[in-house]
């Protein structure tokens, strides 16, 4: 639920328990003006009683009091409230004032309200002279009573309902432009993207907002010169693994390459020379030699994933098909290769030339290694433009599950990752029914 919606179920919860606490003060105020109203009542009957010509004389017995007498006593009987007049020995009275105008209540309502409609009768006394000669009683009529209440609860439900409504969707309004700013700043940090500026936030009139937007700035400018220095230090450690390679290679094929050549010279020689009757040593040196040449073979193995060819004079895509054709020679019988290169890729820049050799490099090793392929297609499309990446795609169909290879911990996927990662490009590793599809995509100026 939004912190809107939240604010204004809240206030229509306060709001609610108001017109609680309307409801029971209208009901106690009514029943308490009703019984002020039964006071009234009684105390006006009872002084234009104590008035009359000739009440003075009542005596222990009875003074009959005819109807003119009694009809203005009904006039001082507030509407709603009922009266019973004890004169002497006389029979009591009851008179009861005109309700109509007060409605009439439901029935629910009445009999909830009946334990407390009428209440206690108030009691006042005619007093003549210091003498009491009777009584009058009121009380508030319970249908009347019932009436007058239901009107006042109804009028007050309604104002507070009324009241309720419009601060729940005042405070909605409210709530939804004061925390508008927040939809601001939940689509900027969603709009996070590494080695990209985030867009700057407006200014908010809020302070707690603009304290928020502050922080926002300062940690996309700190996010935006972290991903740099990642990126730059990612690409030098390309270059320096790059350059350590050439120089390994350029050792293997000095010192080791020399070597070999020395041994297989000895080895010659020794052969050449051995006497008719050493068959022995002329076998061991042809021996040696047959080592050694195993020895240039693994050499020049390792030389050709070492070194890295001349991308400039030759091309990404012919220094490829160079790559395939050694696979095929290494190979012999085994997958077939194929490859297909596509699209315009002049304006590749050297360092993505040379990491997408090397991807395709360790892709290929990846495929023949780790599966059992009958085929193996690499295909290596760029548009021409510019501005699309360049894409390499390795599909091979010898079985494998892609998500345990791209969770695998092995040196491969995390190499082509870091030098993905220093040109800005990414990897991702699917199912293709038969197999797994490597995919590498790499800015044309990374």
């Amino acid at each position: 639920m939004s912190l809107p919606a939240h604010l204004a179920l809240r206030l229509l919860i306060v709001t609610l328990l108001c017109l609680a606490g309307a409801v029971a003060w209208t009901l106690w105020e009514a029943r308490t003006g009703l019984r002020e109203e039964a006071a009234v009542s009684a105390g006006r009957i009872a002084a234009q009683l104590a008035r009359q010509p000739g009440l003075g004389s009542v005596g222990p017995a009875a003074l009959p009091i005819s109807e003119p007498q009694a009809e203005p006593t009904v006039l001082m009987i507030l509407p709603g409230i009922c009266a019973e007049i004890r004169l002497g020995a006389e029979t009591p009275r009851r008179l009861c004032g005109d309700w109509d105008g007060l409605g009439t209540a439901p029935a629910w309502f009445r009999d909830a309200l009946a334990p407390e409609a009428g209440g206690a009768p108030v009691i006042r006394e005619i007093i003549y002279r210091g003498r009491r000669l009777g009584s009058v009683a009121a009380w508030p009529d319970p249908v009347a009573a019932a009436g007058r209440t239901w009107r006042q609860v109804r009028f007050a439900s309604g104002l507070a309902l009324s009241l309720a409504g419009t601060t729940a969707i005042l405070g909605w309004l409210s709530a939804t432009r004061l925390v508008a700013p927040a939809g601001r700043i939940v689509q900027g940090l969603d709009g996070f993207d590494a080695g990209r500026a985030a867009a700057p936030l407006p200014r908010f009139k809020a302070t707690e907002f603009e304290r928020i937007a502050t922080a926002f700035h300062a940690l996309a400018e700190r996010l935006v010169r972290t991903e740099a220095e990642r990126t730059e230090l990612m690409r030098r450690l390309v270059q320096v693994q790059e350059e350590e390679r050439q120089s390994l290679a350029r050792e293997l094929h000095d010192a080791f390459g020399q070597c070999l050549a020395a041994a297989g010279a000895l080895a010659a020689a020794i052969e050449a020379g051995a006497p008719e009757d050493r068959a022995d040593l002329r076998a061991d040196a042809v021996g040696i030699e047959t080592v050694i040449g195993s020895m240039r073979e693994s050499l020049r193995g390792a030389l050709a994933q070492l070194e890295l060819p001349d991308l400039t004079a030759a091309g990404l895509g012919e220094e490829l098909r160079g790559l395939i054709s050694d696979w095929r020679a290494r190979l012999r019988t085994g997958p077939s290769l194929h490859l297909d290169v596509t699209g315009d890729l002049t304006g590749l820049s050297p360092q993505a030339s040379a990491s997408l050799y090397r991807i395709a490099q360790e892709l290929l090793t990846n495929a023949l290694r780790h599966g059992r392929p009958s085929r193996v297609f690499l295909r290596l499309q760029g548009t021409g433009t510019g501005e699309e990446p360049v894409t390499l795609t390795v599909d091979d169909d010898g079985g494998g599950d892609a998500p345990s290879a791209a969770d695998a911990a092995g040196r491969g996927l995390a190499g082509i990752r870091t030098r993905l990662a220093a040109l800005g490009g990414q990897l991702s590793l699917t199912g293709n029914g038969s197999g797994i599809r490597a995919c590498a995509t790499v800015p044309v100026r990374g």
